[in-house]
């Protein structure tokens, strides 16, 4: 996926695939969740990283990319390098700038920007008209922790602008009994 191949390179390799580096070249890689990324790929894409330079499966010639790097985690880096999970040279190269996101529920005053934007945009996907928010569907998601941060915010929403279905404002009724309780 980061590197791309060759058609024929290995097993079930049917059509070259350009990779998520060179994809990127002269913008920007995201990667989500980079503690997920096994220590061989790590060592490799270190490499990366200096030298601009990888070379696809199934390729003898190096290819250039010219990217910014973003990643992004929600485990403690500095952490899984003192436990031997995480390259400790990768961290290095990976945290030129960092920015904190604490969890949703130590934030809540977000939650209802998040949610008349994600509204919008749902309402939008779904071909419905514009969704109003009442007072009691706010305060049920102020009061809910989150433990799924943005992710099970969102969800939530759209479970809740599907059950609505024509109707023009969501009321803590539409939303799923274990997060009203």
């Amino acid at each position: 996926t980061l590197f791309g191949h060759l058609k024929g390179s290995f097993t079930g390799a049917q059509l070259d695939r350009q990779g998520l580096i060179k994809a990127a070249d002269e913008g920007t890689l995201f990667l989500d969740e980079v503690s997920e990324m096994p220590l061989s790929i790590q060592k490799v894409f270190l490499r990366v990283l200096q030298e601009r330079q990888f070379r696809p499966v199934g390729v003898t010639k190096e290819q250039a990319s010219n990217f910014r790097l973003i990643a992004a985690t929600n485990r403690n880096l500095d952490q899984m390098v003192e436990q031997g999970h995480f390259r400790s040279d990768l961290l290095f190269r990976i945290k030129t700038m960092r920015i904190h996101l604490p969890a949703l529920r130590h934030r809540t005053s977000d939650i209802q920007e998040l949610a008349d934007h994600q509204v919008k945009q749902l309402c939008k996907t779904f071909g419905l008209e514009p969704k109003e928010i009442s007072e009691d569907f706010s305060k049920t998601l102020n009061e809910y922790s989150w433990p799924g941060n943005v992710r099970e915010l969102f969800n939530t929403l759209e479970n809740a602008v599907i059950d609505a279905g024509q109707e023009t404002t969501l009321y803590a009724m539409h939303l799923p009994r274990s997060l009203r309780i």
